[in-house]
């Protein structure tokens, strides 16, 4: 069975920053392309970053350039995301999600097949 755990969710000041990960177990984890995505309160939910399974080709919404780094470490099974530089704006739940083994990247909500519980971010103004 898949399962996807985030943790290192908050409350934080804008400014301030936050890393994110999530701890992956019952699939093939370093043949996995990693996603993050998030949700606003009452909004949709949207893509944030990717990065291959190899971790040699990273994607970031706008949004998020320069202030978020993806990373993964395939022999802990775990995918990060160092968030700097908060703003109110970030706020949301923020999900972790896999696509199948030896998938593309992809920024397609639709296109990955498992997903983590999520974990509250908070940045206060």
């Amino acid at each position: 069975q898949v399962q996807l755990v985030e943790s290192g969710g908050g409350l934080v000041q804008a400014g301030g920053s936050l890393r994110l990960s999530c701890a992956a177990s019952g699939l093939t984890f370093s043949r996995c392309p990693m996603g993050w995505f998030r949700q606003p309160p009452g909004k949709e939910r949207e893509f944030v970053a990717g990065i291959t399974w190899g971790g040699r080709a990273i994607y970031y919404v706008d949004a998020v350039k320069g202030r978020f780094t993806i990373s993964r470490d395939n022999a802990k099974s775990t995918v990060y995301l160092q968030m700097n530089s908060l703003k109110p704006e970030d706020t949301a739940i923020y999900y972790c999600a896999a696509r199948n083994t030896y998938d593309d990247l992809s920024i397609r909500e639709y296109e990955y097949n498992y997903w983590g519980r999520g974990t509250q971010v908070t940045v206060s103004s």
